[in-house]
Parts: structure tokens; C-alpha cells; sequence
């Protein structure tokens, strides 16, 4: 099951980064802890690269915290905007430096303005 969500942390980042290409070069340590029935999972996500080993990560700038369930599903279908939903109510969380999530939460934004523009922009008048 370790092995499995090492894959499905490496698709779901592989797959934000596909949509927000802009936060391909960040150098960030992430903790993502997958919370099960009674049982806690814990990995350490590098970026650039996407390198991901199981275990606590000490040296985490930022934490995310979700259900282990949600978590699969999202991994394997959800998009920028299902993200963004998941941690507006509290399914998924963010903790770390105000300033680095903040800048995430930009980028983010960014990207999602340009993507919304050029689909206005695309569609015949």
C-alpha cells in the first residue's frame, strides 16, 4: 500500500504541475501525511523532481494533511480547481510559512486567470 501512495503522490503532483507549469522549478520539501482508519501514512516530497520516500519529513517546509480515501480519488481525477475546492473546506490542508503558501496560492491564481482568459478568448463570437 506504501508503494502505492508513493505513486499516487508522484501522479497527483505530476499532474498540478502539468496545470500550473510554473511551479515546476520550486525547490520545496513537502510533508504529506494520509490519514486511514486508525493508521497514519507519512512521506517526504522533494521539488524539483518529484522525489518522494516514505517517512516524516524533518525537514518540511510545508505539511499537507488529508484523508487517505480522498486523497486516492483526487490523485488520479482531480483537476486545479477540485484542489483548490478541496482545500477551501477543509478536506485537504496546508501548513507551513505564510509567505510560501501564499506564494503557491498566487501562482495558482495566476494560472487560472490565463486559463480562463484564453477560453473566453477561443470561443467564436
Amino acid at each position: 500500500m506504501a508503494e502505492d501512495a508513493k505513486a499516487l503522490i508522484e501522479l497527483a503532483t505530476r499532474r498540478f504541475v502539468e496545470e500550473v507549469p510554473a511551479l515546476e522549478p520550486i525547490k520545496l520539501v513537502v510533508g504529506v501525511e494520509l490519514r486511514g482508519r486508525g493508521d497514519v501514512q507519512h512521506f517526504r516530497m522533494e521539488m524539483p523532481g518529484m522525489k518522494v520516500t516514505k517517512g516524516p519529513a524533518a525537514d518540511a517546509r510545508v505539511r499537507v494533511d488529508m484523508r487517505r480515501e480522498f486523497f486516492n480519488v483526487m490523485s488520479r481525477e482531480g483537476k486545479v480547481p477540485d484542489w483548490i475546492e478541496a482545500f477551501r473546506y477543509g478536506q485537504a490542508k496546508a501548513t507551513g510559512p505564510e509567505q510560501i503558501l501564499k506564494l503557491i496560492v498566487n501562482v495558482v491564481e495566476r494560472q487560472q486567470e490565463r486559463e480562463h482568459t484564453r477560453k473566453a478568448r477561443s470561443k467564436p463570437a
